[in-house]
């Protein structure tokens, strides 16, 4: 990791230091690091909603986007896209330097200007259980996902065909080198580092949102590994997805 990642490291655990605001979720020199940051914002209604924010920092950043996920039980689905959408463009403005708390901020302060914008599924009751039944989730979504380890390969492979099959979901399972991208997570399917079964966390929603006309649609789920980063481009160019391969893996498999 670059030096002025470890510093922002440093900067943002002294930041968010009240409880359970700040966790480390993994950290090491070849993939980056992994933390999650627990804050509020406003919403629509006034009130504050909580926010999980996980942010992975590739090698390469901040010369690269992070990866960013955003998780409330407030929001519904197509609102944590939006959300996270909104992020990651303001992230784009502000590439070559440290950004994460300057992106905090700005998910604080305009939490409730992008969820009244049109399409992202606002409005009165925004949280899902109050969510009507066309709040924008239906229908197939798209979703590029990074898993940060796999330490029991086969039983990993092995419960995400399953998901698959069982959910009808269809997509990719990507290996190039030792990195991995999926499109689903659930259960406990790896093991920790003493061999117990354990829930898969270290997961990064890299880019998600509703299937729009035009998008290539995957016919069937299937496993694929690739030798070279050249191989994994084709694959998504294939798939009609080249803007996110430039825009989110090259910052993973350096």
């Amino acid at each position: 990791m670059a030096g002025s990642a470890r510093e922002e490291l440093s900067a943002l655990a002294a930041i968010f230091c009240g409880p359970g605001e700040w966790e480390v979720l993994s950290c090491s020199e070849t993939d980056g690091a992994v933390f999650r940051i627990l804050t509020e914002a406003r919403g629509l209604t006034e009130a504050d909603v909580p926010l999980e924010l996980v942010f992975h920092l590739p090698v390469g950043y901040p010369s690269c986007l992070p990866g960013i996920s955003v998780r409330s039980e407030r929001l519904t689905r197509a609102q944590r896209a939006a959300v996270r959408e909104a992020l990651l463009e303001q992230a784009r403005s502000l590439l070559s330097e440290p950004m994460v708390h300057q992106l905090v901020l700005w998910a604080q302060q305009n939490l409730r200007h992008i969820l009244a914008q049109p399409g992202s599924g606002g409005g009165p009751g925004e949280g899902p259980s109050e969510a009507p039944s066309g709040s924008g989730d239906e229908g197939p979504w798209l979703a590029l996902l990074h898993l940060d380890h796999m330490r029991a390969k086969t039983r990993y492979v092995r419960a995400v065909r399953q998901w698959a099959s069982a959910l009808g979901l269809t997509g990719r399972l990507l290996f190039a080198g030792k990195e991995y991208l999926v499109l689903q997570k659930t259960s406990k399917v790896d093991v920790d580092s003493s061999g117990q079964k354990c829930k898969e966390r270290m997961v990064s929603v890299l880019f998600e949102r509703k299937v729009q006309p035009g998008d290539t649609r995957f016919p069937a789920f299937e496993v694929k590994e690739f030798s070279s980063l050249d191989a994994l481009q084709k694959e998504f160019e294939t798939a009609g997805l080249e803007r996110l391969f430039h825009e989110f893996v090259p910052g993973l498999v350096k």
